[in-house]
């Protein structure tokens, strides 16, 4: 199982999880407490440990403006958590050029029918909520693609979180103290996923 730490935006977020490894980490471009700039990102960009693949997390965003930070090799993944559709995700891809950008599908929605072309699909109870959602109600979906579990993760439900298999988990408030990323959550809840299932 993988792990997601989404929402740096200072040079010690960076360390922090350049310390943990965690496999994904999110610069959040849509507006948010935790929005990042183009410039800001690269600068964080270029700090991360070459091993972690930087996310950014977008809402109808301009297609250019995607294409643009992956281009530049500031994010390799693309989260997109608006109404983009599949017109939108077609031409992601091809205007991120020869070796198209991976795109994470934000469902707020479950269904049986879920159709996307998106490479992985994320769970979440809404955009940067921070609150869970009924985790029981995933036993019945059977997920097209790879996903992601987030929404109030935090190491006190992150293994509850782990029993349903989601591909990957995805922490962001729960790995803060006051609004800011903590050093030792981030490492806790790394540590938590790595280890597997609590003993």
């Amino acid at each position: 199982m993988q792990i997601k730490i989404c929402g740096l935006f200072r040079e010690q977020d960076i360390d922090f999880v350049n310390e943990a490894c965690p496999d994904y980490v999110g610069f959040v471009f849509a507006e948010s407490k935790r929005q990042v700039n183009p410039v800001l990102a690269q600068h964080l960009r270029f700090r991360l440990n070459s091993s972690i693949a930087p996310v950014g997390v977008f809402v109808n965003a301009r297609i250019a403006d995607i294409a643009a930070l992956y281009q530049n090799g500031v994010i390799s993944i693309a989260q997109l958590h608006g109404d983009e559709d599949e017109s939108y995700i077609t031409a992601l891809k091809r205007a991120s050029g020869n070796k198209p950008i991976t795109i994470i599908k934000t469902m707020m929605k479950l269904s049986n029918k879920i159709s996307t072309s998106a490479d992985y699909l994320l769970i979440d109870s809404g955009a940067g909520s921070g609150k869970t959602f009924n985790w029981d109600s995933l036993k019945s979906i059977k997920f097209p693609k790879p996903w992601f579990i987030a929404g109030g993760i935090d190491i006190k439900n992150i293994y509850k979180a782990m029993s349903h298999n989601p591909f990957a988990v995805d922490v962001s408030s729960g790995a803060e103290t006051d609004g800011i990323k903590d050093r030792n959550k981030i490492i806790e809840l790394v540590t938590a996923v790595r280890q597997g299932k609590k003993q």
